[in-house]
């Protein structure tokens, strides 16, 4: 290494020049950088604009489809949030008792088997209770289909 300084004085304004060095006094146009900017600038604007339009549509889709907010019902002192319908039964929320819905379906059920009427009096079409239905094919057996009905439901089907 050399301790020597390697300043050497060049008269003012003069660059130093070499040869075999060259460059270009400007390398890069201010233009080209203005015009990205413009146009980077223009792309964020526009950007922002179709994003809100996407968020405010977005958003009222999610509120059409949304489910309604609980009913707030009063029990007692207090009153609870409750979710909407249909609620599963055997909760404090809902109206009657699981139990209470079972033997009342049931006793419609029973009703319904033991009633006895007309569903289509003019074919001779008859209810009668389950029970009684059951003797009479016990004692009768059931009735026989001759083999061309049978052939021509099969047809049907």
């Amino acid at each position: 290494m050399s301790s020597e300084s390697h300043k050497v004085d060049h008269p003012a304004g003069v660059e130093p020049t070499h040869e075999t060095v060259g460059f270009e006094q400007r390398d890069i146009k201010a233009s080209t950088i203005y015009r990205f900017l413009i146009v980077l600038a223009v792309s964020v604007v526009l950007s922002y604009i179709i994003s809100v339009f996407v968020l405010r549509a977005t958003t009222r889709m999610a509120e059409e489809s949304d489910t309604p907010p609980p009913v707030r019902v009063e029990m007692g002192k207090a009153s609870v949030e409750v979710p909407p319908e249909p609620r599963l039964q055997g909760t404090s929320m809902h109206g009657t008792d699981p139990q209470f819905d079972l033997r009342q379906k049931m006793q419609q059920d029973t009703q319904a088997n033991e009633k006895t009427g007309w569903i289509d009096q003019s074919a001779g079409i008859v209810q009668i209770p389950v029970k009684d239905a059951m003797k009479l094919i016990a004692e009768k057996g059931l009735p026989a289909v001759s083999t061309s009905q049978a052939e021509s439901k099969d047809k049907k089907k």
